[in-house]
């Protein structure tokens, strides 16, 4: 199942739904959103004094081979750019602050019936793959989503040997969190996996 709000968006932008790619990056957008964070404009540049938004904001469709939108949350600032190419959409996106960079690929026709592109309850497909999908690969290694889930589920983690009706109980006094974390930069040879120019673009938005 989608993100509550999703539907109302939908409503709103399905004039400018003419692509199977369009559907898709509404999506994004929307999950982004429900992670707290606000849209802030479309393109590279930041515009001065701009007010965060949950809607997507004009022009966000208007070039349909390359996306490019800012969002923002306190001192947070994305940068996320969705390329088209060949039936896939190529999403990367860059926290602009410590440079940490993460991307996902996804094959269109997995998650949007082109049939339907007007039609909300009918255009996603496999809705919570996507979602799951979004947030281990595009989400986590720039929010701290997938350390603050580990975190949860190994507070409620019980050892096998620990008997809670066993005084003193059997289980180690201490016990170590077995993550790690997700890589922050670019590896050596970044330029090659960089398609969307992130690297060319930093110096530009780290003023944000």
């Amino acid at each position: 199942m989608a993100s509550p709000g999703l539907e109302l968006l939908f409503g709103l932008v399905s004039p400018e739904i003419t692509r199977p790619q369009d559907p898709l990056v509404c999506f994004i957008h929307w999950e982004l959103i429900s992670h707290g964070l606000r849209c802030l404009g479309v393109g590279e540049q930041a515009e001065a004094q701009a007010i965060g938004t949950e809607r997507l904001p004009d022009g966000w469709a208007d070039n349909k081979e390359l996306y490019t939108l800012r969002y923002g949350r306190d001192s947070l600032q994305i940068l996320l750019k969705a390329l088209s190419v060949d039936g896939s959409l190529i999403v990367n996106a860059m926290e602009l602050q410590s440079q940490k960079v993460s991307d996902i690929t996804l094959n269109i026709e997995d998650f949007i019936d082109i049939a339907h592109l007007q039609q909300y309850h009918s255009v996603y497909k496999h809705p919570v793959e996507l979602k799951q999908q979004l947030e281990s690969k595009l989400f986590s290694p720039l929010l701290g989503l997938k350390k603050e889930n580990v975190r949860t589920e190994r507070a409620w983690e019980r050892p096998a040997d620990d008997d809670p009706l066993r005084v003193p109980s059997r289980a180690p006094s201490s016990h170590h969190h077995p993550w790690t974390d997700t890589p922050g930069h670019f590896p050596y040879g970044a330029a090659d996996l960089d398609p969307l120019g992130f690297s060319g673009s930093t110096l530009t938005n780290r003023k944000l």
